[in-house]
């Protein structure tokens, strides 16, 4: 076997992991920006001329009007200084040229390494996907500030999930390839004595997708304000009218805080209750001990993660711990895709 037919793949790899952890950076980087309340200070979307910030003090003086004709600089930060206005435009500025930077890192060694034939073309699709979502996330990130421009001083949290979902997508397609090119070449028959491990997995998968979901609401509607009590909420475990304040009654799951929060909260206990069934399913069949291991962590991380939650509830969504929670969060996704990997490779 030549060594370019070991490096080759090899490389493709380590940027297939690079390119997931650049999109886990850039998720805590816009939790930062979201909790910061920067995510609205730039008005406008100039893919060129934006990667500059104001160099002088009539160019700020721009910037700082524009901002004080839109809903969150007439209706919320009505006595913002230019101080800071400058503080949040330079966080939500440096978001923006991160993810610029980014983009660059995905698109120019995929360029290569296509013209190169280091990905033959008959191959390129995952890897051409890769790169198609990641600018599709571009777009999808205007076209969720874009919502908060109009006649609200706060983004669409609908839009907001949509967002966060898609890198996650692009996290788990850039994961999820770089552990097909680790597989060895010959692959071993499948086993039907393994769909049960598989469907929990699924369970488990789906289960955090939902989560992520939840967690996506509670932040754009601010809905971690709500109450910072725990287990109990304005003193109940279960407060009343959660279903009764929007009609009909199925808006309250995506569009009232309280709802929203309380199936946040408790939603976690079922992703757990889920991957300890996945892992004591899997206690026995030696062919998944390494897959089983990987369920052990999942079950530990997610055990981690409630508490940093409860933490973040009962702290009122301080920063640091709020944004812990949330890398906490991008983990236990990137180690289910692993896991449901396993399962399917077994």
């Amino acid at each position: 076997m030549s060594s370019t037919t070991i490096t080759r793949p090899t490389l493709v790899r380590r940027w297939l992991f690079a390119v997931a952890a650049v999109v886990a950076f850039l998720v805590l980087v816009g939790g930062f920006v979201r909790l910061s309340r920067a995510g609205l200070s730039i008005v406008e979307w100039d893919v060129v001329s934006g990667v500059l910030p104001p160099l002088n003090e009539a160019a700020w003086a721009e910037e700082f009007a524009a901002y004080k004709q839109s809903p969150e600089g007439s209706k919320v930060n009505v006595d913002m200084d230019m101080a800071g206005f400058q503080r949040i435009f330079l966080i939500e500025w440096a978001h923006r040229l991160l993810a610029r930077l980014a983009g660059l890192f995905v698109a120019l060694p995929l360029l290569w390494f296509l013209l190169r034939g280091v990905i033959p073309w008959r191959r390129s699709g995952p890897y051409v996907a890769i790169g198609l979502l990641f600018a599709f996330q571009g777009f999808l990130g205007w076209y969720m500030v874009a919502s908060g421009l109009v006649d609200r001083p706060s983004v669409s949290h609908l839009r907001l999930a949509t967002h966060l979902l898609a890198a996650l997508t692009l996290l788990a397609l850039a994961l999820w390839q770089a552990l097909e090119l680790g597989r060895p070449p010959t692959i071993a028959a499948r086993h039907a004595a393994l769909g049960g491990p598989r469907l929990l997995g699924g369970l488990v998968m789906g289960l955090v997708v939902v989560q992520i979901a939840y967690g996506a609401f509670v932040a754009g509607l601010k809905a971690g304000h709500v109450s910072n009590t725990w287990p109990l909420m304005f003193g109940q475990l279960m407060p009343a009218g959660l279903l009764s304040q929007l009609d009909p009654a199925w808006l309250n799951l995506l569009n009232t805080p309280a709802t929203v929060h309380f199936i946040h909260r408790w939603l976690a206990f079922a992703v757990l209750a889920a991957a300890v069934l996945l892992w004591w399913a899997m206690r026995r069949d030696g062919r998944l001990a390494g897959t089983r291991r990987t369920a052990g962590w999942l079950v530990l991380l997610t055990v981690l993660q409630i508490s940093l939650g409860v933490a973040t509830v009962l702290l009122n969504v301080a920063l640091p711990v709020a944004l812990l929670h949330q890398g906490m969060g991008v983990a236990v996704f990137a180690l289910a895709v692993v896991l449901n990997h396993g399962l399917l490779r077994a």
